[in-house]
């Protein structure tokens, strides 16, 4: 057997890059670059590892430059997302403190069902310099290290504690990053001294090895019965979820539907799974969706749900389907989510697949012209709704929604809307009108506050063809910026709207509504009167000229009744840049868009003295009526 005497460092790196992703005809490395930030713990392991490759040959391996461990593995997910799960990054950091601020990001890609390859470091595997810099010392247990924390957010984890332990563990890894029904934040923990340390490593191991994404049929016993559902169903409505557009199913979708005339809502992760305009799509389904969706998905006797994980938004906190004789479908590559409310119909198959298969079953059925009628009816109403709410209002102050809407017209049909937290998901769920499958990028299984900016230059990684808007709220934003001077210093062009309303806009209005008056909600000084920072004055942060330090060309909105128009404006002249923009627009911390008629589950204080609290809470109890905690 033929070996080479390397590090095991540089065994990783050499064996990663010729992993390649095969599905169907398509060909594409499973890890195309590292993102790294240095330290003691792989400055010498992985960080000598990289340079000899790129010494060799620059394509081997390229490494990325981060300025935050979280943004790496950010990056890592919007790009993996972008190419529908058939490749990711790999995120190297140093010992303690470097490694745990991949925490966030590692339980985002896990949420989120999308690969991402952490490489955290770990302190001495002999402990010979026990306790090292920036390790973590427990008196009950020696043994564990930052790195343990891993171990809940990853679909994989493992310790790479002696050298001859890597062959089956970076295969172990590769299996689940590619498997559709197991991936996620996949962990290998790298000792430090462990990464240094030298073995043979025999040729194959280094060679090309392809791994072919499972596209599971349909069995037809469960197609079967599922058809037989589904051609009983007097009021079917179809959830479509991110699995639609991981499987490249939305063309499927779009056949089955014309096909049958079912209705489609669509989850946060499966927004592009059917266009916006066509005669089937209802929006959004859930606590952030239209009306239209869930006044059909109230009544209906048959949820068909396919790549969906059924969310508590997605089911308005299981009171979405309130039909008592309602059935589920479910179509999922994974079974864990195939099985949800205790469905008696669960398709385990890749959604296109599936899709494919149900169609030739059903032959010529179609829902009744009625229900076809009310399904045309209910989108009428809610879309010249919609079109009120995103037109400019003329205000002084813009409202969110026709900030989006002049963002929507001023955009092209490719590009891509990136966003992550506060009150946009939600606006952005009801009222974005997507016209291509991968437009819509919304990450909200997490829905964690700074994914924005890194996220939306993963997808900008994935996509360079296209424009990516990133749209950010101020408290977002203040999160994690600092990966705008790694645009700058790639040259990766990314449009940011930095939608500025002085604090938590989105949970300021959820505090209102649960009694506690926007308490700790709003970006104020502090008050040494009233010792709080309620009565305090603006905070004076300049966030465009923070934006133009990072060597970004800057637009700033002016606040008036002609904010919606310049920001279209604004819009246009990014687009014609190869530059990156930020543009600044202040929006009305106050204003809503109209109600989803869906409801959130945030459990109100049972004891209160504040009469908006007590009143809150009579308002939970008798939502939470409606609360159906098993369905199926």
């Amino acid at each position: 057997m033929t070996t080479r005497r390397m590090t095991v460092a540089q065994a990783l790196v050499e064996f990663l890059a010729h992993q390649w992703t095969v599905d169907g005809d398509h060909r594409e490395r499973t890890i195309p670059g590292v993102f790294g930030i240095f330290g003691h713990g792989n400055v010498a392991g992985l960080g000598e590892a990289l340079l000899s490759a790129h010494r060799r040959d620059p394509d081997l391996m390229p490494y990325h430059q981060a300025r935050n461990e979280q943004a790496m593995v950010h990056q890592s997910v919007g790009y993996a997302r972008m190419r529908r799960r058939r490749a990711t990054f790999a995120s190297t950091a140093s010992v303690g403190p470097g490694s745990a601020n991949m925490l966030t990001g590692a339980a985002l890609a896990t949420s989120n069902r999308l690969p991402a390859l952490l490489l955290p470091s770990d302190t001495f595997a002999t402990r010979v310099a026990d306790p090292v810099l920036q390790q973590l010392e427990l008196p009950h247990d020696t043994s564990l290290q930052v790195t343990d924390a891993f171990r809940p957010l990853s679909r994989y984890f493992d310790r790479v504690e002696r050298p001859e332990q890597l062959f089956s563990i970076a295969l172990a890894a590769m299996r689940v990053l590619t498997d559709p029904a197991e991936t996620g934040a996949v962990t290998i923990a790298l000792p430090e001294d462990v990464q240094a340390e030298m073995l043979d490593v025999p040729e194959a191991f280094l060679a090309d090895r392809e791994w072919h994404v499972r596209r599971p049929l349909p069995e037809r016993g469960p197609l079967e019965r599922a058809v037989a559902r589904i051609r009983a169903a007097k009021a079917p409505i179809i959830v479509a979820g991110g699995g639609v557009l991981y499987s490249e199913a939305e063309l499927e979708l779009l056949r089955f539907v014309e096909a049958t005339g079912i209705p489609v809502g669509t989850t946060q992760a499966g927004g592009g799974a059917l266009p916006w305009d066509h005669a089937s799509n209802l929006g959004g389904i859930g606590a952030t969706g239209t009306p239209a969706a869930n006044r059909l998905a109230a009544e209906a006797d048959l949820v068909i749900g396919i790549g969906t994980r059924y969310s508590d938004f997605t089911t308005a906190s299981r009171t979405a389907f309130r039909n008592p004789d309602v059935e589920f479908v479910n179509i999922n590559v994974a079974s864990f989510d195939a099985y949800k409310h205790g469905t008696q119909h669960p398709i385990i198959a890749d959604a296109r697949e599936a899709l494919a298969a149900l169609g030739t079953a059903l032959g010529g059925h179609r829902v009744t012209d009625a229900y076809a009628e009310r399904i045309a009816h209910e989108r009428r109403e809610w879309f010249a709704r919609a079109d009120e709410v995103l037109a400019p209002s003329d205000r002084a102050l813009a409202t969110q929604a026709e900030l989006i809407g002049a963002v929507n017209e001023a955009s092209d049909p490719t590009d891509v809307v990136v966003q992550a937290a506060g009150s946009m998901p939600g606006d952005l769920h009801r009222l974005w009108r997507v016209r291509d499958p991968l437009g819509y990028h919304v990450e909200y299984a997490f829905s964690c506050m700074g994914y924005e900016i890194a996220g939306g230059l993963g997808v900008r990684r994935a996509a360079p063809d296209r424009d990516v808007i990133v749209l950010v709220g101020d408290g977002s934003y203040l999160m994690l910026h600092s990966e705008l001077a790694t645009a700058v210093a790639e040259g990766l062009k990314i449009i940011v709207v930095i939608v500025q309303n002085d604090g938590y806009a989105s949970i300021g209005s959820l505090s209102e509504s649960v009694g506690s008056e926007r308490f700790g909600t709003k970006f104020r000084s502090y008050d040494a009167e009233h010792r709080d920072f309620e009565h305090g004055g603006r905070v004076p942060v300049d966030l465009a000229a923070n934006a133009r330090s990072y060597g970004v060309d800057v637009i700033e909105v002016p606040t008036g009744p002609d904010a919606a128009a310049a920001l279209g404006r604004a819009i246009a002249a990014a687009k014609a840049s190869d530059r990156s923009t930020v543009i600044h627009v202040e929006a009305d911390p106050i204003s809503v868009t109209p109600d989803s008629e869906g409801w959130w589950d945030v459990p109100v204080a049972e004891v209160s003295e504040l009469d908006g609290a007590r009143a809150a809470r009579r308002e939970w109890e008798q939502a939470r009526g409606a609360q159906r905690p098993l369905l199926g």
